[in-house]
């Protein structure tokens, strides 16, 4: 391990780095546009630790998240590194972790100790950015970012090099009460929940991104704001949940748009561990959307999921008693347009979608809402025309109303597969913005 901290040496690496890195900053830096005759504040020179693989580069590796400086590049070179325990890094602001490519750098944790942790690494702290590199076969989350403010995620993957297990860590990329986060460019496969999760944050993206052989590809829960788009999700159980769970720090996720995914053959058994919330989900999902409001799923390419394209339930059809007043269980303002759907429903998983196969002997429509709304919310028998639900322009997709409200309280459900109620519109969702990302 080499650390540049003096200053003649951090001059010189403050130069080569400028020379050498675009760098994951969020954000123009002042101190590179100086205004002629102003005195500039002194900067303290951008630092870079070296790390290659060797029997003490977790101890050098963890040293260097410690001793860090806000600016300073921590980079794992070449090569295969074997870790026994956890990195953190915890407080230090603007700090950049790279590899030198995600075939390069390998992070392997398969051997951790018992009471090391969980987590390959593990991140409390603004301004953070992890590029180019793998970290692999976790016994828990790959990364976990918690409560911070700017985060990148470029070209790295988490993965489990066995395949998918419930054995396998829960989460591969997971942010969680972050803000301002950008995922790019990445891989994520046999997570035993979800490859890509984004939890409790707010301004999110997620693009460029390939997940494989999870439970739920990606997966955007209690969110305020977020862009899924560009990214490919198939072979998963599900390719991409939209969620909102009662219990939880922020409440009731909503603005998210889902556009211009490939969301194929997402047809794998459910490998979660038993109790998840994900246990739940039927193979053969496509999309589901669970108690989150304002919603846009449009230009995606859905084929052969086994079951619904697209899924749209309330909370209750989980018959999860929960316990909190402040938490919606319905999804509202939901806009579904202008996909593609082809060659799916054909072989039904879980409870109620399989009633309805076996009941008309039909394959399972693309697009299911399972018919749970608020009633208190009602106005004439439907909800306002801001609170509707919109599905249309999806060529010849197929439709279903299953009315399981009715059906859960014993009642003769009147299932519709008319669209005509649904053919209103919603205002389209805006774009989520995060400073200095394009």
């Amino acid at each position: 391990m080499t650390l540049y901290h003096s200053k003649a040496a951090g001059l010189f690496f403050a130069f080569v780095v400028a020379l050498s890195f675009g760098g994951c900053s969020n954000s123009e830096d002042p101190a590179s546009n100086p205004v002629a005759g102003e005195d500039q504040p002194e900067t303290k020179p951008q630092a870079t630790v070296v790390i290659s693989p060797g029997p003490d580069a977790r101890k050098q590796a963890q040293e260097a998240m410690i001793l860090a400086q806000p600016g300073d590049v921590i980079e794992f070179a070449a090569g295969t590194f074997e870790f026994d325990g956890t990195l953190s890094l915890d407080g230090i602001n603007d700090i950049t972790v790279r590899g030198n490519g995600i075939d390069e750098t390998i992070l392997n944790f398969e051997s951790m100790d018992a009471g090391q942790g969980g987590e390959g690494l593990k991140v409390t702290a603004n301004d953070f950015c992890i590029e180019d590199l793998t970290i692999e076969n976790t016994p828990g989350d790959a990364i976990k970012l918690q409560d911070c403010d700017g985060v990148t995620i470029q070209r790295v993957r988490a993965w489990w090099s066995g395949g998918p297990s419930t054995d396998n860590g829960a989460y591969g990329l997971y942010p969680v009460l972050c803000a301002n986060v950008l995922i790019d460019e990445c891989l994520a496969s046999g997570a035993s929940d979800a490859g890509i999760y984004v939890g409790q944050s707010k301004q999110v993206i997620v693009r460029n991104c390939h997940a494989d052989l999870n439970v739920a590809g990606i997966e955007i829960e209690n969110c305020i704001g977020a862009d899924v788009y560009d990214n490919n999700a198939s072979q998963n159980t599900a390719g991409i949940l939209v969620f909102s769970l009662p219990g939880l720090t922020v409440k009731n996720g909503s603005g998210c748009r889902v556009f211009n995914n490939e969301i194929n053959n997402n047809n794998h058994p459910n490998f979660a561990k038993d109790g998840a919330i994900v246990s739940t989900v039927p193979s053969g999902t496509g999309v589901m959307l669970m108690a989150n409001d304002n919603v846009e799923v449009f230009g995606n390419s859905f084929g052969e999921n086994h079951g619904a394209g697209c899924l749209i339930v309330s909370f209750l059809v989980s018959r999860r008693e929960y316990n909190d007043e402040e938490y919606d269980p319905y999804c509202e303002a939901i806009s579904i347009h202008d996909n593609d759907f082809y060659s799916g429903g054909t072989k039904a998983e879980g409870e109620f979608l399989v009633a309805f196969t076996e009941a008309t002997g039909q394959r399972l429509p693309d697009i299911v809402f399972d018919g749970i709304v608020d009633a208190a919310k009602l106005v004439d028998g439907a909800l306002p025309a801001d609170m509707g639900f919109s599905i249309k322009d999806n060529g010849e997709a197929s439709f279903v109303n299953l009315d399981l409200g009715r059906m859960m309280l014993g009642e003769e459900p009147q299932i519709s597969m008319d669209l005509g109620q649904h053919s209103g519109s919603l205002a389209p969702i805006s774009a989520v913005s995060i400073p200095g990302v394009e």
